[in-house]
């Protein structure tokens, strides 16, 4: 039998009664007041607007709306005795302070008003927004809780989709300048006290304006969104964050990495993946990135400090031909400005005259016969003397002085190609900037007309960046300067993105395997001679020639011929020359070069003659690095050391080695290092990690043999013991290098 408690208007007057619980006198209602008091609660109930709950003095749920039961999806008999916060799930937000916590709230037994919870379920998020009151009995006593909720979801979600705006790219999802600065910020606050590291990549975009001019801007945001998805695959480090400052700006936070052979493993990932192909509204596009790397605490210790030195070394790889990464270092600044100087005067350099063309041969590989000549651009400066190409070409691109440059080098090409005896052909290098000029085709035209070079003598150099613009007008000027008569050559085929869609579609002559592909050709395990196998094949397959570039060492050079590669360009036949030299050398007729160079392809070994210092024992030396390699270095500067000495040599800013003397003449040393050493983005090679001075002094190391620094007083405490006397001498390095026995 149903009592009149249990019925809904019994539980509401009950709930109303007459003040039961409260220590302050109730106010009387009247029969008809209830009832409609009862109503109203109802029909509030029932509108889904809000909805009432009750607790015992133990806690648990004495009454609860049917609303309730039925967003957790369960019936409201079954949460009848349950614990009140059973119901809830109280959730912080991550700069939120507070440790409180639903038990501590419901136990506190103190009024508590919009307290945001989510409901306790898996199917959908619902948040309500609850207030609760205490009741107590005439003598003080808990009789539990009375309150009610209103369902806040929507109000929550517009408030979480607002911040969301204010920390995320819409664009890309990633996180937004607003929000890299703060975290990088909060970040290096935390970690400088505890004495951790971060590193900061920049990553700009190569060649993303021109997907904008020929493509639209609609197309380049799909590329920024397919940018954004890529960056996410590649980078896996932990607790790492993306975001996308502006344009075509990215950055990469990771803590607790500072290993730069890791790191730069990460940027060769990056550059790579983001250099692969994309399709845009059914156009494939390719670009390109480039890095700049700093890493806390030792290129910066503020996220403003942090940043400007990865934003240096961007610049710097932007400068170093991009598709590059760079470390940050203290002569990047130097640099920067060198390269500010360089962009102002190479606008002038072609009206003053200070720029010439000089002859690198292409040779029959199974004659050695000279078939045809690289034309290559020189500046001679009249302060900073020569600047190689790798300088002023990217600054060329970045400084839209390309086109005006490549359109004298091809002039001059085939002015100084005329002088030449027989069939040799010249080879030019086209920009994508000239190729995508509708008036390029004249310009061929006009150089040919005006130097009398046979049309077939001249062999335009194209690379793939010439794909990205509209299709049309690509195929358009491949049939001008086909009709023209000139020869047109695929550079640098294989470095990464390249479609044999491009051999289908395009009329090339000549297929020019990079010299990536020939490196370590010949070393066990190295896939490369298949590549170029299948290279040589498609080549004669589709009518086309083959060069090889690069070639330095005499078994590259067999290899080649073995797979069957019809040309040969490399330091093993000859540098480039200037005309008169090559003029000189036809003289008699065809130009044959005998090949010369090493047997054997090694790493390079850079020469680098600069200061570096030497510690033994507690004492620090100043001594000569004549070369360096991965593996190790060539010192000059102490006399008599025997082999099996162990040194640290310290190139500076924190990079320290330990090697061991394997070779010993004289003053001269060669050092094999303990661990290789790894790639700088920049050509060079750096330690893999960098060890600060404060963390050498608390290991133990004399500060005798530390580099000159400031060093608090606690470490200058050292156990006793007697200084010992150096055991080399130093001499000054010769500029001659002695033959070891």
């Amino acid at each position: 039998m149903t009592t009149p408690g249990d019925t809904a208007l019994g539980r509401f007057k009950n709930l109303l009664g007459s003040g039961r619980g409260n220590t302050r006198a109730p106010t009387r209602l009247s029969s008809h007041e209830v009832d409609q008091a009862l109503l109203l609660m109802r029909d509030y109930e029932e509108s889904g607007i809000g909805w009432f709950w009750a607790s015992d003095k133990d806690g648990r749920i004495s009454y609860i709306s049917d609303v309730v039961a039925q967003k957790i999806g369960t019936a409201r008999s079954e949460l009848l005795g349950l614990p009140i916060q059973s119901l809830f799930v109280l959730e912080r937000d991550d700069d939120d302070g507070s440790e409180r916590t639903l038990p501590l709230i419901f136990s506190a037994r103190k009024t508590f008003t919009g307290l945001q919870v989510r409901a306790a379920t898996d199917t959908a998020s619902v948040w309500w927004s609850i207030a609760g009151r205490p009741q107590f009995g005439p003598d003080g006593t808990f009789n539990g809780y009375r309150g009610n909720g209103v369902d806040v979801t929507a109000v929550r979600q517009s408030q979480r989709d607002a911040s969301r705006l204010a920390q995320y790219d819409s664009l890309t999802g990633l996180a937004n300048r607003h929000r890299m600065g703060k975290r990088l910020g909060a970040t290096l606050t935390a970690y400088k006290a505890a004495k951790r590291s971060c590193a900061v990549m920049m990553l700009d975009l190569d060649r993303f304006k021109q997907v904008n001019d020929t493509l639209g801007h609609p197309a380049g945001d799909e590329l920024l969104k397919q940018v954004a998805q890529r960056l996410q695959r590649v980078i896996a480090e932990k607790n790492c964050e993306i975001g996308r400052l502006g344009g075509d700006e990215f950055q990469i936070m990771l803590p607790d990495v500072d290993d730069r052979g890791r790191l730069g493993e990460i940027a060769k990932s990056v550059i790579t993946m983001l250099s692969q192909p994309y399709q845009i509204d059914g156009s494939r596009c390719v670009i390109g990135a480039s890095v700049g790397i700093a890493i806390a605490p030792y290129d910066g210790v503020s996220s403003e400090e942090l940043v400007r030195s990865a934003d240096l070394a961007l610049y710097a790889s932007k400068g170093g031909g991009r598709g590059q990464f760079r470390f940050y270092s203290s002569d990047l600044h130097s640099e920067a400005e060198r390269r500010r100087q360089i962009e102002e005067d190479l606008r002038d350099a072609l009206a003053n005259d200070q720029m010439r063309v000089v002859f690198q041969p292409i040779v029959d590989a199974r004659t050695n016969t000279v078939v045809s000549l690289e034309t290559l651009a020189r500046w001679a400066h009249p302060e900073l003397g020569e600047v190689s190409p790798g300088v002023f070409i990217p600054i060329a691109e970045e400084a839209n002085l390309i086109g005006a440059l490549g359109d004298w080098v091809l002039k001059q090409a085939c002015i100084d190609g005329a002088r030449l005896p027989g069939n040799v052909k010249v080879a030019v290098n086209v920009s994508a900037a000239q190729f995508a000029n509708p008036g390029f085709s004249s310009l061929v035209a006009q150089a040919l007309a005006h130097s009398e070079l046979p049309p077939e003598r001249l062999e335009l150099e194209l690379t793939e960046s010439i794909f990205l613009g509209d299709r049309a007008a690509t195929d358009d000027m491949f049939t001008q300067l086909k009709m023209l008569g000139v020869r047109l050559a695929l550079d640098d085929f294989g470095t990464g993105y390249s479609s044999l869609s491009y051999l289908q579609h395009a009329p090339f002559d000549k297929i020019k395997i990079d010299k990536a592909f020939i490196q370590g050709v010949t070393e066990e395990g190295n896939r490369n001679a298949a590549i170029i196998a299948s290279i040589v094949s498609l080549a004669e397959a589709l009518n086309m020639d083959t060069t090889a570039e690069g070639i330095e060492a005499h078994d590259e050079l067999e290899e080649m011929r073995r797979l069957g590669v019809g040309q040969i360009q490399g330091f093993i036949y000859a540098s480039a020359v200037p005309i008169d030299d090559v003029c000189d050398a036809m003289l008699s007729g065809d130009w044959v070069i005998e090949p010369d160079g090493p047997s054997k392809y090694r790493p390079e070994r850079r020469t680098v003659l600069r200061k570096v210092g030497l510690i033994h024992e507690d004492h620090r030396y100043d001594v000569t690095m004549r070369n360096l390699s991965r593996s190790g270095c060539m010192l000059e500067g102490l006399v008599d050391v025997p082999i099996g000495t162990q040194f640290v040599v310290d190139f500076g800013e924190g990079q320290l080695a330990v090697a061991v003397v394997r070779r010993s003449a004289g003053a001269m040393q060669g050092l094999e290092f303990e661990h290789h050493l790894v790639d700088d983005g920049a050509g060079g090679l750096c330690t893999r990690h960098r060890v600060s001075p404060y963390v050498l002094a608390q290991a133990g190391m004399p500060l005798a043999a530390l580099p000159p620094g400031q060093y608090p007083m606690q470490l200058m405490q050292q156990p006793g013991g007697a200084i010992t006397l150096p055991k080399f001498g130093q001499v000054e390095a010769k500029h001659k290098m002695p033959k070891f026995a």
